[in-house]
């Protein structure tokens, strides 16, 4: 039975790193998987999935105005998909989740998103909101603080190291812009909330 599953986590927990195992345990079975990647995250190249520990692959790429169910029913016309992978899932919007999740009750074709939970402020990003209200299935990515805790909550840094508390939702970057913490010491380092 198709299930749409939200894979989700703080940043470098591994999600793609999961996601990319997955795909190929697919294909080494003679199941054809269809990838795509949200276009403004650009890090490893335009339409590439990547993860920090070396591997990679080829994927589509959707924009916030691109009809995902239309975009997976053509790329199924040229031939079966076992199942669908998403990466930087954060960055769906209501209606992508919506028609993601349309794939799996007319198509019937597993859906399996990966991505954040909350930025760097600790709000749910629309896609990740909206995936926690749809799934089938979800599934926590793991990692850790500093401390060996585990890593729920991520602080936006500047170039110096300090927390930034106030911006834009949606800045792209790694290891040099984002630190993984527990909520306690995400507390430490941006105040209470309210």
């Amino acid at each position: 039975m198709a299930k749409l599953y939200f894979n989700y986590s703080t940043m470098n927990a591994g999600k793609s790193t999961v996601l990319l195992q997955a795909s190929h345990n697919y294909r080494e079975n003679n199941m054809d998987t269809y990838l795509l990647t949200a276009q403004i995250d650009d890090r490893a190249g335009q339409g590439r999935i990547a993860s920090r520990i070396g591997i990679a692959e080829e994927a589509d790429i959707f924009s916030q105005t691109d009809d995902l169910f239309a975009q997976i029913s053509e790329r199924i016309s040229r031939g079966d998909v076992a199942a669908i992978f998403v990466d930087e899932a954060q960055f769906l919007t209501r209606a992508q989740v919506w028609q993601l999740a349309r794939v799996v009750d007319d198509l019937r074709i597993p859906v399996l998103c990966y991505g954040l939970r909350v930025d760097f402020q600790g709000n749910l990003f629309p896609g990740s909101a909206t995936l926690l209200a749809l799934a089938d299935e979800m599934r926590e990515v793991r990692t850790i603080c500093h401390c060996g805790k585990k890593a729920t909550m991520v602080i936006r840094q500047d170039e110096q190291g300090r927390p930034l508390i106030e911006g834009d939702q949606v800045q792209i970057g790694g290891n040099e812009s984002y630190v993984s913490l527990c909520r306690r010491h995400w507390r430490a380092a941006v105040g209470d909330p309210m």
